[in-house]
């Protein structure tokens, strides 16, 4: 095949493509020009698309000896991960910008150019499996990247590789010492990359500006004040700036966002306890949405969060009643169902978080539907 490697300029990414080029494929190298000032977005192992991180792609490519380009996608990137990911912050969501980019940029902007330039497949360093179309977790399961690409449709999965998935990543970087690859010990990069100064409610209040609001517990007291329902997320704990824990001495925690009023409501560990979770824009990998309830294992967070449940496709969205409570599960998430009977590696599809339910008594009775 005539395959595309994106190669961010890290480890992961060179020895994908260091297998692409192994596995008898035409492979072409290509960095993706993601900044409109990549020369102040690498601090140590936090940020990307660096002018450093452009030369650790190209001398990669330059020692696997294939064609290397660099394509900017900065506005692309702006408009559809970072101003998504402001927006969402603004309407009281905690969004993940790794999934929008897997959707709308590397698997979308990018493979959609890459087919048309002729190419069959884009080969990528994301730690995830592919087995006759199906997408799975990775081996390494603290590196298993298979939750923020869920979002990725039958088709886009189609002309898709990941070739280290199979891999646990100390062995991926002997390969590439083995290689010669210089990335080899670069270290991974961390947080948001598009924030590397790592302060995601400075940047966020840079963009957004002061929209002052309360903090009130469950009787709707008011405790503190704040500059922005963006400075939280459901679930938090640390920088609520609140006087000290609740009358019994328990710490509090975000329970619920108000993004009109601006009003943040804290309560005990309990009341984030969450049995179903609503959410829209469902994308099934298969292609095609489950008939009726079906036995999973739900995801809420891009490591850890995962529950036995029921999930159920609702028109464009899905339900998921899960069999064991889950906390910090915040609209503007990804909720991702795994197939259980697979050890919970097979994903069978995503949705984006538009509302939880503090409510089990249908848990039970979807159970039973779905046993049937």
């Amino acid at each position: 095949m005539r395959v595309l490697a994106a190669m961010s300029g890290g480890v992961d990414s060179a020895v994908a493509a260091a297998r692409a080029v192994d596995a008898g494929h035409e492979v072409v190298g290509v960095h993706l020009a993601l900044s409109a000032t990549p020369g102040t977005l690498r601090t140590g192992s936090r940020g990307c698309c660096s002018k450093e991180d452009a030369g650790d792609a190209r001398r990669a490519a330059d020692v696997l000896g294939i064609p290397f380009y660099v394509w900017d996608f900065a506005d692309r990137f702006k408009e559809d991960v970072i101003d998504d990911f402001v927006a969402a912050y603004a309407a009281g969501e905690t969004p993940n910008p790794c999934l929008r980019c897997n959707e709308k940029i590397k698997f979308s902007a990018l493979a959609d150019r890459a087919v048309a330039l002729g190419f069959d497949a884009v080969a990528t360093g994301h730690y995830a499996r592919l087995e006759d179309g199906v997408l799975r977790r990775a081996v390494d399961a603290d590196k298993d990247q298979s939750y923020v690409l869920a979002v990725l449709t039958a088709q886009q999965l189609s002309r898709a590789l990941f070739p280290v998935g199979d891999t646990p990543k100390p062995q991926i970087r002997a390969e590439a010492a083995e290689r010669g690859l210089a990335v080899a010990n670069k270290p991974d990069s961390h947080d948001i990359c598009f924030i590397p100064s790592g302060d995601t409610r400075a940047f966020l209040g840079a963009k957004i500006g002061i929209r002052p609001g309360a903090v009130v517990d469950a009787d709707g007291q008011v405790l503190a004040n704040h500059e922005g329902v963006h400075g939280f997320t459901i679930g938090q704990r640390k920088g609520l700036g609140l006087p000290g824990p609740a009358a019994d001495g328990k710490p509090r925690y975000v329970t619920g966002i108000d993004p009109d009023s601006g009003t943040v409501q804290v309560g005990s560990a309990e009341d984030l306890q969450v049995w179903t979770v609503h959410a829209d824009r469902a994308i099934w990998t298969s292609g095609s949405a489950p008939e009726g309830p079906i036995e999973c294992v739900a995801q809420v967070r891009a490591h850890g969060g995962t529950a036995p449940a029921v999930a159920e496709a609702v028109g464009d969205g899905l339900i998921v009643r899960l069999r064991e409570p889950l906390t910090g599960v915040a609209r503007g998430q990804a909720v991702v169902v795994y197939r259980p009977d697979t050890s919970g590696d097979e994903v069978i599809g995503s949705g984006t978080i538009n509302g939880t339910s503090r409510d089990r008594s249908s848990v039970s009775s979807a159970g039973a539907s779905a046993g049937q």
